[in-house]
């Protein structure tokens, strides 16, 4: 078993200004988004043009950081953020929700899409691949900060927390979510598959991954599952991904029949 090394959230401290891991995973997280944007917008299959990728990665960042944050304080925190309204504004303390943080993303990239004469699908098919490194740095980000801890457990990995050996649940999610949705998401999608199936991809994998990973992650303390002892929020949010996606992939296969291979 690994004893959590208790890293000091704080990255960079010059005076009263204090950068913390937290934010700097996500500036990260959006760099190399950027980076791999980049790199596939300099390919001509794909349709899109390199000067776009600054202003597409300046909307997704726009959308996710919002998105998260509201969609934590209205699926987790509503409580909190009604007794301190400002707490909304905290966003170094931790506390952003993924589904928040999709549907931000989403909306954005799509007035974006609007703007450079792009479909809705078209935009999220070229964002999907890249998003999951980001991901993987915001999970990064959760087990520096010592939050969504797993389940006690007497697993080799498990990290010991305060005395309680522990399922590293937010790094098992960084690497699903992450490195795995990753790989299959950018080979998948150098093989051109027809429009809307890479999005559907996206929120099959990721519903699958999060779902899964939630039946040894403690559910936040003030909700507690909230049926079966074992439904958790999370697994509700991700339950509408995976539909979604199955959904997707077949309209997207039904209507380019010639792709199905």
């Amino acid at each position: 078993m690994i004893p959590y090394p208790e890293i000091d959230p704080i990255a960079l401290a010059i005076g009263p200004l204090k950068i913390r891991w937290y934010g700097l995973m996500y500036l990260i997280g959006f760099a190399i988004g950027w980076f791999l944007a980049r790199s596939r917008a300099k390919r001509p299959e794909f349709g899109w043009k390199l000067e776009w990728v600054d202003d597409l990665i300046f909307y997704a960042a726009l959308g996710l950081i919002l998105g998260a944050r509201i969609g934590y304080v209205l699926f987790y925190g509503a409580d909190t953020w009604t007794k301190d309204p400002i707490a909304i504004l905290r966003i170094w303390e931790g506390g952003m929700s993924f589904h928040g943080g999709l549907i931000g993303l989403v909306l954005c990239v799509w007035l974006y899409g609007r703007k450079v004469g792009k479909g809705f699908f078209e935009v999220t098919d070229f964002v999907a691949p890249i998003a999951p490194l980001g991901l993987f740095c915001g999970r990064l980000g959760n087990f520096i900060n010592g939050e969504l801890w797993g389940k006690p457990t007497d697993v080799a990995w498990a990290f010991v927390v305060d005395g309680v050996p522990r399922h590293a649940s937010q790094l098992y999610e960084g690497i699903l979510e992450g490195f795995v949705l990753f790989a299959i998401l950018w080979i998948y999608s150098s093989r051109r598959p027809p429009v809307m199936a890479v999005s559907g991809a996206f929120l099959l994998f990721y519903g699958c991954f999060r779902f899964t990973v939630e039946f040894v992650r403690i559910p936040d303390a003030h909700l507690g599952y909230l049926a079966f002892d074992w439904l958790t929020m999370g697994q509700i949010l991700s339950t509408p991904m995976i539909l979604l996606g199955i959904t997707l992939l077949t309209l997207a296969y039904r209507k380019s029949p010639q792709s199905a291979t």
